[in-house]
């Protein structure tokens, strides 16, 4: 009988299911998916699941469980697993689609999305999922409400104006859609407050929002919304991770001669992420000599305002990546003195030559 080194539990999370597959890895580095299950998305489920899996994999081998951050449905399975001490990997959503596009894969179901998900775990060496700090769950919940607030006054905002543009106006109407506005406008703030409270308590947390915050254009709301988003750039190892899970990532399709698209981002990543670098990103082309550079530059290439402001965009999320993780404020000084320390260089060994 074959040795096995590793044993992964492949785990595609819906709503309302959890599609379960398991496979093994041999010491010859084969492996096998065995078996499959469905289990309901609930506590009686993940019960039934664990006890599933420990009557159908190796005792004397570790177990590891892996599955896609999926929105919030996957969020009370790893915290089950988490409490029941069980070792857990939790993937960016677009390294599986990746994966599963560079396989011979036709049919996708929930079946073969798990059975990619258990073979992506047992061909990796992933990290191990930590749970992140409760502060991270409650600036998410604050902030997506808020901007669920926001898209609701601007609904509310239209019906006025179109109530108000009408021959003969209801006057009742337009002043229950103000009183709409006003309660709207009064839940914004109250929000703003309690993202400021929260922060504030957190020292950790504060000192961090105070190093993004030196960034041109980026305030305590876009501060927040990014941290949330990423959990402290738990899930990020890199700018270009980080670039991908927000969807900046570019989108490239040419074959031959005939076939050419245009380059696109794929926006196949956090949307909450992308809304929150529009406004930052103008604000820093008007008022950062760097940032306005960079849009000049682009848009004298190719002559497309919103391209370069996306690349902007793009630019300033990786660089509040950099900030929060070396820890050090933006110096808008910083490439300039670089620039003349390395024009120095340059010059002095022209003359020594």
């Amino acid at each position: 009988m074959k040795k096995i080194v590793k044993q992964v539990v492949g785990i595609d999370v819906a709503q309302k299911e959890l599609v379960v597959c398991l496979g093994r890895m041999y010491r010859d580095l084969t492996f096998e998916l065995y078996a499959h299950k469905t289990f309901a998305n609930t506590k009686n489920g993940f019960t039934t699941l664990l006890l599933w899996i420990k009557k159908m994999t190796d005792a004397g081998i570790a177990v590891c469980y892996v599955m896609e951050a999926t929105g919030v449905y996957h969020e009370p399975l790893a915290y089950y697993l988490d409490e029941q001490g069980c070792e857990l990997s939790i993937v960016l959503p677009n390294k599986i689609s990746n994966y599963f596009r560079s396989l011979d894969v036709k049919t996708i179901t929930d079946k073969t999305a798990s059975q990619t998900i258990a073979r992506f775990g047992l061909e990796r060496n992933l990290d191990k999922w930590k749970r992140p700090k409760e502060i991270y769950k409650k600036l998410r919940q604050l902030t997506r409400e808020r901007d669920q607030i926001v898209q609701e006054r601007t609904i509310v905002k239209n019906q006025l104006h179109a109530e108000q543009a009408e021959a003969q106006p209801n006057k009742k109407s337009i002043t229950r859609i103000k009183q709409r506005i006003a309660l709207l406008d009064k839940q914004e703030k109250e929000i703003q407050k309690e993202l400021a409270s929260l922060i504030k308590e957190d020292k950790e947390m504060h000192a961090l929002v105070i190093i993004l915050c030196s960034l041109p254009g980026v305030g305590l709301l876009t501060a927040a919304i990014v941290l949330a988003e990423t959990n402290g750039f738990e899930l990020i190892r890199n700018k270009r991770q980080l670039a991908s899970y927000a969807g900046f990532d570019v989108k490239e399709k040419q074959s031959g001669t005939s076939v050419k698209a245009k380059p696109r981002i794929s926006k196949r990543g956090n949307k909450y992420l992308r809304k929150a670098m529009h406004l930052p990103a103008l604000t820093a082309i008007r008022h950062d000599e760097r940032f306005k550079n960079i849009f000049i530059r682009l848009v004298s290439k190719h002559g497309i305002k919103m391209k370069a402001a996306v690349a902007v965009q793009r630019k300033l999320l990786e660089m509040i990546f950099t900030i929060a993780t070396k820890k050090m404020k933006y110096d808008k000084n910083y490439f300039n003195a670089t620039d003349k320390v390395q024009t120095e260089d340059i010059s002095k060994n022209k003359t020594a030559a």
